[in-house]
């Protein structure tokens, strides 16, 4: 019957054709939830071939299902120093996250020759692990800084201008503070010279005579 309605097909020909097509369709049958099985006598009738076995069930449930996981359970992109560096170059409107890098690894090793004792354990604890290796692989300075001669110390190892310098550390020093906490932050100040707070993002208090 399917041969007549194709001129110059062949019984065999159209068979072939009948059979490639109903396959196609009988695959369909698990995404669409055709009812029942097709029919096997019909089937071999009209295609002189045994009807396929359609494909279990799971295996389409099984893609779907995995395309459906919650957000909420999805790695979050990135590490912590990535969301670091990420925060200094919007805090710094720095254009590039390689910017935003040199300006972290400056900064924190300027620190970690200028803090010791315990809030320079604690701090490195608090900071990603590629940030607090910055600052804990710098021998400590016998010759404390203030703020401003931090500063100016910093801009005469990078050739950079003193208020590049200045933004620089004011960039990294908040990101810092985000990662350490408030408490954190006021004993390393108490441990620092003068100068510090106001790199900080802190007002700077004198000490009562």
């Amino acid at each position: 019957m399917a041969a007549a309605r194709v001129e110059g097909a062949t019984e065999q020909a159209a068979a072939w054709d009948v059979s490639a097509v109903l396959s196609t369709v009988a695959g369909y049958d698990l995404l669409l939830a055709a009812p029942g099985p097709p029919d096997h006598d019909w089937w071999r009738r009209v295609t002189g071939t045994t009807p396929p076995i359609p494909a279990p069930r799971k295996a389409c449930t099984a893609v779907i299902s995995q395309a459906r996981v919650p957000l909420e359970h999805q790695q979050p992109y990135g590490t912590a120093y990535e969301q670091m560096l990420e925060k200094v170059r919007y805090e710094g409107a720095y254009p590039t996250r390689e910017r935003a890098d040199e300006a972290v690894r400056l900064v924190l090793a300027g620190l970690g020759r200028q803090l010791t004792g315990d809030e320079r354990v604690d701090l490195a604890a608090c900071l990603p692990l590629e940030a607090a290796r910055v600052l804990t692989a710098q021998i400590p300075d016998t010759r404390p800084l203030t703020g401003w001669a931090f500063v100016k110390d910093l801009a005469a190892r990078t050739g950079a201008s003193l208020a590049t310098t200045r933004w620089d550390t004011g960039s990294v020093f908040s990101a810092v503070a985000a990662h350490a906490g408030p408490d954190l932050i006021t004993r390393i100040l108490g441990r620092l010279p003068t100068g510090y707070a106001l790199l900080f993002g802190r007002a700077e208090l004198t000490p009562a005579a």
